[in-house]
């Protein structure tokens, strides 16, 4: 009776080990820089490996582009993070350092990632830059990763003041000047509203560009109620009207 209990446990538990498979990561293999080099898909070698951040991926399936003779062969077999970021791969830009990237180079690095782990197999970490020997995270690979996040909440808000401040559409003319006007799709927002034409000035860079306001309803992100006026965000303190122009026109044309 024991021994029957006891597998008929070890069966539930594989079952739940079926179900636990999404989230379960066998124990990574560690890579040395060495052993990774071997990986460069020619006659003779293991395989067709690259890094990207420390995490190994095998690319057999993508051979033509990563095997010998393939456009992006420079980046089997090594940790070239950098190159994905700045597009350079000369030996220079083929290497794992990346200090000093920009939020931009810094979000094409993590969306590299997110197509690697949704297209490849991973197979363990290389040990160096980004991973110690055990396969811990370095304190390089955790600088990388937040700055990383705290590019995605700029983008997010970026994302989110485009919602609130569409770009208008402009067109220039010698003979009419510059003419700005509101619609319900401009600058490739879609919204249910067409605002009119302010100038947004943003704190810290010179300059306005011309945005659509919303001029009836309560300001962005405020519930309805009876506290807010109806004016939607035109009290907003970066905005400005345009001179000349009727504050509620859709359009407004500036002589040059």
């Amino acid at each position: 009776g024991a021994m029957w209990r006891g597998a008929a446990a070890g069966l539930l538990c594989v079952a739940a080990a079926c179900l636990l498979r999404r989230g379960f990561e066998p124990r990574a293999r560690l890579l040395s820089a060495a052993e990774l080099r071997r990986y460069r898909g020619a006659p003779g070698e293991p395989g067709l490996y690259l890094a990207l951040l420390g995490r190994v991926f095998d690319v057999e399936r993508g051979r033509k582009h990563y095997g010998p003779g393939g456009a992006y062969s420079g980046l089997a077999g090594r940790d070239a993070t950098r190159a994905f970021a700045s597009g350079d791969f000369t030996p220079a830009g083929l290497v794992d350092n990346v200090a000093g990237l920009s939020p931009p180079e810094l979000l094409s690095i993590h969306s590299w990632l997110s197509f690697y782990n949704d297209n490849y197999e991973p197979v363990g970490k290389l040990v160096g830059r980004f991973y110690d020997e055990n396969g811990a995270p370095t304190e390089a690979l955790r600088e990388v990763e937040a700055a990383i996040e705290e590019a995605l909440k700029f983008q997010a808000e970026s994302e989110q003041k485009k919602q609130q401040f569409p770009p208008c559409n402009s067109e220039w003319s010698s003979a009419k000047g510059t003419r700005f006007w509101c619609s319900r799709q401009s600058g490739g927002v879609h919204r249910d509203w067409a605002g009119v034409p302010r100038k947004l000035y943003r704190p810290g860079s010179p300059g306005s560009r011309c945005v659509c306001v919303r001029s009836s309803g309560p300001p962005w992100g405020q519930p309805h109620s009876s506290q807010h006026s109806d004016r939607g965000d035109l009290d907003h303190p970066h905005l400005e009207q345009y001179k000349g122009c009727h504050p509620l026109a859709q359009q407004c044309v500036l002589l040059t």
